[in-house]
């Protein structure tokens, strides 16, 4: 079976497993699957995130799971009344709500998780 038909897991790491699930289920509005001793096993609508129990962790310093959306600014706003605090970076033109607009048009914003992991948000034009 070719892998392009099949769904995808994703994989994270966390060292705090508690902020980890509730971020992931209360913030961002993932179901819990399962919650074992090595990682918390998570459903989004096209794909499955494992986020590994792990006991260190140094989170990249770019992007570890990233979102397409629809709408950026109206998820980026819900997301922020939920305490969400979106990246600003030196040399990125972004706007109020920390959106950068890339090359090609598509509309890009960061977000970390509890353990530091950075997350986008992404609205292709």
């Amino acid at each position: 079976m070719p892998l392009g038909e099949c769904q995808i897991t994703a994989f994270i790491a966390t060292i705090r497993p508690h902020e980890a699930l509730r971020f992931y289920t209360q913030t961002l509005g993932l179901q819990l699957l399962e919650n074992t001793p090595f990682a918390l096993v998570l459903a989004a609508p096209n794909a499955v995130v494992r986020i590994q129990k792990v006991q260190e962790l140094n989170p990249h310093p770019f992007t570890s799971l990233g979102w397409n959306v629809s709408d950026i600014r109206a998820t980026s706003s819900q997301l922020a009344a939920k305490g969400v605090t979106f990246q600003r970076f030196p040399g990125l033109t972004q706007d109020d709500l920390a959106i950068w607009t890339s090359p090609s048009g598509a509309k890009v914003c960061w977000f970390k998780d509890p353990d530091g992991n950075f997350l986008s948000l992404t609205q292709h034009p």
